[in-house]
């Protein structure tokens, strides 16, 4: 890990513990930096590195500065007791104040064990070495009371939580000069102006190659990042969580200089449908774009919601209606771009005009509807012949698997040429910039789902 280029100062320096504390530079933006040492006790984290974290998030708070953890540590000093404990607890406290007000950033790049790892939860990005673990209980505990044997990487490693857990958004050999990529496109504060650069990337740029990335077979699949690459500046991408939910891509790029959060349904991965990974994965996205005042732009292209019994179980309905709850309650400017399909409660959830998106776009070979004609043609014509049938089905795709009728009803607010897509967002991002809510206190937390 390459050495941080400058230091304004320490805080608490005198005090002894396994975590130093300063005021710092990380890309070129000023934050606060806690950064825990395993020299000491395995990294183990006692009271008074629990007030050393607590008093650097009360400064980040203060000055507006993004909190950043580094963090290898065997957990709370066994040692200390409870003491250690309720260290832990004041600094949790204290970091949950911070958050949706300054980003909560944090990189591992080792153990993160037992309460500490807790905090990771309240984080906004989490980046990991690959060497890093991270987990509550560990393998002796869950052998004990499950009788599965794992090993720390097994339970815990950086790829098991890029994978499935879905706390790891980048799994990195330079875990902090992710965090200072990703915080290139944030500002410091949730009241505070987004970092915009200048580009020689033309705003209206054509992009004549979208007309051809959609494939003229319905089921066959393309590769989604093709388009939002396209569409931003230089092709330029900070993909997060990839490996989470890979049927919904989310990531920070811009469109003429001004940072936007990208959100694209994947159709290479189970046909861009939503399950509740998808789901939760989306919403945390919207609601942190939403925390720091970053534009949302959506790509849709989705056949609905994954059917199964295992997911409504374990609760389709409220973990895909968080996802229309982030984007409904969210007030940035937000895009949305239908490609293909929109159907049924995923047209809804993926920002439709319903829910309050401010501009609502659709490409020539748009499908939103409640159903496709198949399955609408179980329901609607049962007793009819193949023949038949295969009349109807074609009869209803033409009415109602286009975007025309939808955009007669103003629930599409243009129909445009793809070449076009890249100058009409970025068209719409200068009319809607000067865009401001007026807030007391902080909008809402960006925490945990």
């Amino acid at each position: 890990m390459s050495a941080l280029p400058e230091l304004f100062f320490h805080l608490r320096s005198g005090v002894d513990g396994s975590l130093d504390v300063s005021m710092t530079d990380l890309g070129g933006r000023p934050v606060v930096l806690a950064r825990s040492s395993s020299e000491r006790r395995r990294g183990a984290l006692g009271k008074r590195d629990g007030e050393s974290l607590a008093e650097a998030a009360r400064l980040a708070l203060r000055h507006r500065t993004p909190l950043v953890m580094v963090l290898s540590s065997s957990g709370a000093d066994v040692s200390e007791g409870v003491h250690a404990l309720h260290g832990w607890g004041t600094a949790a406290s204290a970091v949950a104040a911070c958050s949706g007000i300054v980003p909560l950033l944090a990189a591992l790049t080792g153990p993160v064990l037992s309460g500490p790892a807790l905090l990771l939860g309240l984080c906004d990005i989490v980046t990991m070495a690959p060497e890093a673990f991270a987990y509550v209980s560990g393998p002796s505990m869950v052998a004990q009371f499950t009788g599965v044997t794992l090993t720390p990487a097994e339970l815990g490693g950086a790829g098991m939580h890029a994978r499935s857990s879905g706390l790891c958004a980048v799994e990195t050999e330079l875990p902090l000069e992710t965090l200072a990529d990703v915080l290139s496109f944030l500002p410091s504060h949730t009241d505070g102006p987004v970092p915009l650069i200048d580009t020689d990337d033309p705003w209206d740029r054509p992009v004549p190659e979208l007309r051809e990335v959609v494939p003229a077979r319905e089921s066959a699949s393309y590769e989604i990042r093709d388009v939002v690459t396209v569409v931003a500046d230089h092709g330029d991408l900070v993909e997060l969580w990839a490996r989470w939910a890979p049927q919904l891509v989310t990531g920070f790029g811009r469109i003429a200089g001004r940072p936007v959060g990208f959100v694209a349904n994947q159709p290479r991965s189970l046909a861009g449908t939503l399950d509740i990974a998808a789901s939760q994965k989306g919403a945390k996205f919207v609601r942190l774009c939403d925390a720091f005042n970053l534009p949302i732009v959506t790509f849709v292209d989705t056949p609905g919601f994954l059917p199964g019994k295992d997911l409504e179980w374990r609760g389709m309905i409220r973990h895909g209606a968080q996802l229309v709850f982030a984007y409904a309650e969210a007030t940035v400017p937000r895009l949305a771009v239908t490609l293909r399909k929109a159907m049924g409660g995923s047209y809804i959830a993926m920002d439709s005009k319903g829910i309050g998106s401010t501009l609502c776009l659709a490409w020539p070979g748009a499908q939103p509807a409640v159903m496709g004609a198949n399955e609408a043609g179980q329901i609607l014509h049962r007793s009819a012949t193949p023949e038949e049938r295969r009349n109807l089905d074609a009869a209803y795709s033409a009415r109602f698997l286009t975007p025309w009728e939808a955009a007669e009803r103003g629930y599409f607010d243009m129909v445009i040429d793809p070449a076009d897509t890249r100058r009409e967002l970025a068209q719409a991002l200068l009319n809607v910039s000067s865009r401001r809510e007026r807030l007391v206190g902080r909008k809402h937390d960006s925490g945990p789902m």
